[in-house]
């Protein structure tokens, strides 16, 4: 089944397609700059809080890591260590009793100085073979020769961490070296602090610019979490976090910014501060849904807009449609009455564009086409009054010079054109013909198949100029050959030959009811039929009575023909005329 569709449809189903497509090109480019102006915001946001963050408790670790190198570096704590280092094993106890004091003494100077207010709680002076010679807290072990905290202490000041039942203590380690000692010494003893975190938590706990699900936490070189998760609880040692960036920075030294799964599997933007020579890595990461929330919110608010602008384009174009189409409508329906024969119909559609112009000439067309009808039917009216006389003939004969061009091997000719091409054909040589004719006054009658009839009335005051002019029709119309073959050639047309044959004589004259130009009969107008044929292309012929009348003219020349047409017992003679003398024109 056909399904058709009504300019209105179509009209409206276009606007509904325009802006179907403009919404979704609109939203896709919305989405996609969208989208990258999000990822930008989220990747400088992260940077900039894993940057700040990351220098900072950077900055609190070389600090701490500072005051306690100040304090390994205390000439008496560097004196105490170096004269216990030297005491034999059995007065070891005794001598480190009676230093207690001292080191007590330096260490609470320390503190008054600036260890309350880097929360120090716990100070151990520990000597190169191990043992503790001072501590503020009890002690459940008394040599520290294997602990890793000391080993590390030996080479270089650093920083850990120890969890605890309430989260996490700073543990900061550094050499003492004794007080001569020059580049390249071994150390005589190692000092480790313990000390409260509420500086470093009061850094990594500051949510402001993170969204709901944005967070920032360290992660140790063990690949364990320092620091409190917002997702997970007691997450400090527990949680252990191998993601991408924790990889590049203890294995590659490298930092990393992008999307990637986090310690919970959720797909997250990240940044990360890599400070693998501290022992620990930063990271500050937001939830991936969070970032592209504001897509979600945009892509539902162009829907909605789009939603709303269709529906009002569509209105506009039903509208429009419908203002389109309603006289559209009323002049199909006028072109149906004017189908069905009723002329008096008219649209009277007075718009201002291409519609109202058409309907005007829709009209007029009618209009026309009424007036038309009404002559045509007067005229019938007169025919049906004439039906009896429509072909008078007249009593009385007159002289004409009668002449006929017939096209040689016309129906082989036209056998290989189409209909379109033989009437291209037929209507250029009939009209090249007749257009000559006239300019020497001659009136064509008719066209009788491939050949064209025509005559010049001869007054006897005016014989020889009449048949001279006829003459020079006839001759001209050979001698225009080339002419006429070079305008067949431009329309791609078959190139053909014809004859030219004139007789004169007295003719019979009919008028009819229908025509202004009188018809002609008899046997001159037979003879110049008979003749034809036996002319040679492109040549004239005329038959003895207008060579007997017109021999006299000295510019052409007569060659009587024989053939079976012109023997005598046929009774027609035949000349061949040509001119003594080209005109130049017909040179050119």
């Amino acid at each position: 089944m056909q399904i058709s569709f009504s300019i209105d449809k179509k009209l409206i189903l276009l606007v509904i397609m325009v802006s179907v497509i403009t919404l979704l090109i609109t939203a896709y480019l919305s989405f996609n700059y969208g989208e990258q102006i999000l990822r930008e915001k989220a990747n400088d946001l992260l940077i900039s809080e894993s940057t700040a963050r990351g220098n900072a408790i950077r900055l609190l670790f070389e600090s701490q890591i500072d005051q306690n190198q100040i304090l390994a570096n205390e000439s008496m704590i560097k004196t105490l260590v170096n004269e216990l280092n030297q005491t034999p094993e059995n007065e070891f106890d005794k001598i480190r009793e009676n230093k207690l004091g001292n080191f007590l003494t330096q260490i609470q100077a320390f503190q008054t100085r600036v260890g309350f207010s880097m929360g120090f709680e716990d100070v151990k002076i520990i000597g190169a073979n191990g043992k503790v010679f001072f501590s503020l807290s009890k002690l459940t072990d008394n040599n520290f020769l294997h602990d890793p905290l000391f080993q590390k202490g030996l080479k270089k000041s650093t920083i850990d961490f120890e969890p605890t039942n309430t989260g996490k203590k700073m543990i900061i380690v550094s050499p003492i070296f004794a007080p001569d000692s020059k580049k390249d010494d071994e150390p005589i003893g190692v000092v480790i602090s313990r000390m409260r975190t509420e500086s470093l938590d009061g850094i990594l706990a500051d949510k402001s610019g993170l969204g709901e699900t944005g967070e920032v936490y360290i992660v140790s070189d063990g690949f364990l979490m320092l620091s409190e998760s917002r997702f997970i609880d007691s997450a400090i040692f527990k949680q252990k976090v191998d993601t991408i960036p924790v990889q590049k920075c203890f294995r590659e030294g490298n930092e990393f910014a992008g999307f990637y799964p986090d310690y919970r599997k959720i797909s997250i933007y990240g940044s990360s501060y890599c400070a693998n020579d501290l022992g620990f890595v930063l990271l500050a990461e937001i939830d991936e849904a969070e970032t592209i929330q504001p897509i979600l919110v945009l892509q539902n608010r162009i829907f909605q807009t789009g939603l709303i602008i269709t529906a009002v384009m569509t209105i506009i174009a039903f509208i429009l449609s419908k203002s389109l189409s309603r006289p559209l409508i009323k002049l199909k329906n006028a072109a149906n009455q004017v189908a069905s024969g009723d002329f008096h119909i008219r649209t009277n559609i007075t718009t201002r564009d291409e519609i109202g112009e058409l309907s005007y000439a829709f009209d007029s067309m009618t209009e026309k086409l009424q007036r038309s009808l009404i002559e045509i039917k007067e005229k019938e009216d007169v025919i049906k009054q004439q039906e009896d006389i429509l072909l008078q003939f007249s009593d009385h004969s007159e002289k004409y010079c009668v002449c006929m061009v017939d096209i040689m091997n016309s129906t082989k000719i036209t056998a290989k054109l189409s209909e379109s091409e033989t009437s291209e054909f037929y209507d250029l040589f009939l009209n090249s013909i007749a257009g000559i004719v006239r300019n020497f006054d001659g009136i064509v009658i008719k066209n009788i198949g491939d050949a064209l009839l025509f005559y010049f009335p001869v007054i006897p005051s005016e014989e020889e100029s009449t048949l001279k002019k006829c003459l020079d029709c006839c001759l001209t119309l050979g001698e225009s050959h080339d002419d006429i073959a070079k305008k067949l050639e431009n329309q791609k047309l078959p190139v053909f030959d014809y004859r030219v044959s004139s007789t004169y004589g007295m003719v019979r004259i009919a008028k009819t009811s229908t025509s202004s130009i009188n018809d002609i009969f008899g046997n001159t107008v037979n003879r110049c039929a008979k003749i034809n044929r036996i002319a040679p292309a492109n040549r004239l012929i005329i038959d003895e009575e207008f060579y007997d009348s017109s021999k006299i003219f000295d510019d052409y020349t007569f060659k009587k023909i024989d053939s079976d047409v012109t023997a005598p017992e046929a009774g027609y003679s035949g000349y061949l005329v040509s001119r003594k003398h080209i005109p130049d024109n017909i040179k050119n």
